[in-house]
């Protein structure tokens, strides 16, 4: 069956630009215009992951992204005109999984989307320890094989990038991962300079842990190195 794309953009151009792309990879595509539509379209229909434009009238895409997550854990694939770092963090602290800056290339959104529903669709898997699929520490148990990480028998909402950098670190106890070496093990792409997305993303995986964890610290930050989880 194949993969379901939400499109979320009131741009008309841009949005049947990008369904002509996705149409051509074999994708079933949908499309919205407004935050609300795309609300309910993820009701109806089960998605695979969301291509939403941040500058939109009414609710916003931060808003939508913020909605979804509430519930879902489908990849987000974030379009904003504005460039700056501080746009670009928002949106990733705000769920998304990834960014583009409009003008972009339609084949590099097509291989983004590729790369994110690859991510989604199983585990990520390092190294060939621990052989045993459940990895427990403390009150965390992560489980590699249901993609699920649990307090106490509660479960963590951490979307595919969040759990893929917490059971890399998991499976390594101890040892220490630069963003760099993170962002190409998780992402599948070559790390460019400037790119903030592993520290943003360890940031929010970092809060829903001490949420859950009573506050307790699990990620370590080595100072200029990377950063790393106790054994």
């Amino acid at each position: 069956m194949s993969k379901q794309i939400l499109i979320v953009d009131d741009d008309e151009k841009i949005a049947k630009l990008i369904e002509i792309y996705l149409l051509n990879e074999g994708y079933a595509v949908h499309r919205a215009d407004n935050g609300l539509l795309a609300l309910e379209m993820m009701e109806r229909e089960e998605i695979d992951l969301v291509v939403l434009d941040i500058m939109m009238p009414g609710m916003d895409g931060i808003s939508v992204c913020l909605k979804i997550r509430e519930t879902r854990t489908t990849p987000i694939l974030m379009l904003s005109a504005k460039d700056g770092d501080m746009d670009k963090i928002t949106g990733l602290m705000t769920g998304a999984d990834d960014y583009m800056v409009k003008p972009f290339n339609p084949l590099e959104l097509v291989a983004r989307v590729k790369s994110l529903l690859r991510r989604s669709s199983y585990a990520v898997q390092p190294a060939p320890q621990p052989q045993d699929h459940l990895i427990k520490l403390g009150s965390l148990q992560i489980d590699k094989e249901t993609h699920t990480a649990m307090v106490d028998g509660r479960p963590v909402k951490l979307t595919p990038i969040e759990f893929g950098i917490l059971f890399l670190l998991a499976s390594h106890p101890g040892r220490v991962f630069g963003s760099e070496e993170i962002f190409e093990l998780i992402w599948k792409d070559k790390y460019f300079e400037s790119n903030n997305s592993v520290t943003v993303h360890i940031s929010r995986l970092r809060d829903k842990l001490e949420k859950e964890m009573d506050g307790e610290k699990l990620i370590r930050t080595v100072w200029g190195v990377g950063y790393k989880i106790e054994g």
